[in-house]
């Protein structure tokens, strides 16, 4: 049998998953893995666990959130091992995973896993630090994290949308200057102003409240889509943005949308980030830049993402 290594994040989301441990692991059995399993304890604990396991197995599975799988490619390539990863989606937005058209049914995605095929996927690095899907700034970028537990189980995605609003309102701007750095371009492309939000991000979901059409997004094109949202002036113009992000409308002034693989980013120190939903210390000086098909992932068959 082949040997299944599965690193479980049990506080993840609602904390489920260890519930259907039994049933992922037999599903991973009857197609033919042998499983060992380790959980998590502490930050950090994934990239430690799948650098250690990473030439000992034939693959290794996160289960938990979008953070546990970070973490999870993280160890697999400080390893330097070329092994897939499976991802067993167990966190409140799972919007790697929602991207990558994984179930959010345990047993599914574990029976997925068996069937599907590898996908090499992009990653990005931020200033020495890998993140597997998205770094992101200012509104938005705490709302799903913000948004107490009971609320999103009542509520689901709303929730997000309910808070993103809030923070919309309340967020203070900071002052950047974006440079898109092409390799063949004879000039720079400079983005300069005061934004509430930006993500450079290689997903179609965005915690769970901003969606970008699967049209736009390549996961394996070795680009992001750069996504900068400008602070309001008005009202009015307030609500043009929140109508422009749950329309999917991203034509507007108040809003910049461009592809890039490589972004330096200057910015005020104090403005802190996330890296695919966890915390990141800001910096003056940022790069950012696409590791083209760093990482392999288990798709399921029927997945066109």
């Amino acid at each position: 049998m082949k040997k299944a290594y599965i690193i479980i994040n049990p506080m993840a989301g609602t904390r489920q998953a260890g519930k259907h441990l039994i049933s992922i692991v037999e599903a991973l059995r009857k197609g033919g893995y042998e499983s060992t399993v380790a959980p998590t304890t502490a930050s950090g604990d994934g990239v430690d666990l799948a650098e250690r396991a990473a030439s000992e197995y034939d693959i290794i599975i996160a289960i938990g959130g979008d953070g546990t799988f970070n973490e999870v490619a993280s160890g697999i390539k400080k390893s330097g091992a070329d092994i897939p990863i499976g991802y067993i989606p167990a966190g409140s937005t799972n919007d790697f995973a929602e991207a990558l058209g994984l179930s959010t049914n345990f047993v599914k995605a574990a029976e997925d896993i068996v069937t599907g095929h590898e996908k090499n996927i992009d990653t990005g690095n931020f200033n020495g630090r890998q993140f597997s899907y998205i770094a992101s700034f200012g509104a938005f970028t705490g709302a799903s994290y913000s948004a107490p537990q009971s609320v999103k189980n009542v509520l689901g995605h709303f929730a997000y949308i309910l808070q993103g609003v809030k923070e919309l309102s309340n967020i203070r701007s900071n002052w950047l200057t974006i440079r898109v750095l092409d390799d063949g371009a004879d000039e720079d492309s400079i983005y300069e102003d005061e934004y509430i939000f930006g993500a450079v991000c290689n997903t179609t979901s965005v915690a769970g409240i901003l969606t970008l059409d699967q049209e736009l997004v390549d996961m394996s094109d070795g680009e992001f889509e750069l996504l900068l949202i400008k602070a309001p002036e008005s009202i009015l113009e307030l609500n043009h943005i929140i109508f422009a992000i749950t329309m999917q409308k991203f034509d507007s002034d108040l809003i910049e949308f461009v592809k890039a693989s490589k972004i330096s980013i200057s910015a005020p120190k104090g403005m802190d980030w996330t890296l695919d939903g966890e915390f990141q210390e800001g910096a003056e000086e940022i790069l950012i830049e696409n590791m083209h098909n760093a990482i392999k992932v288990i798709v399921p068959d029927r997945s066109n993402r």
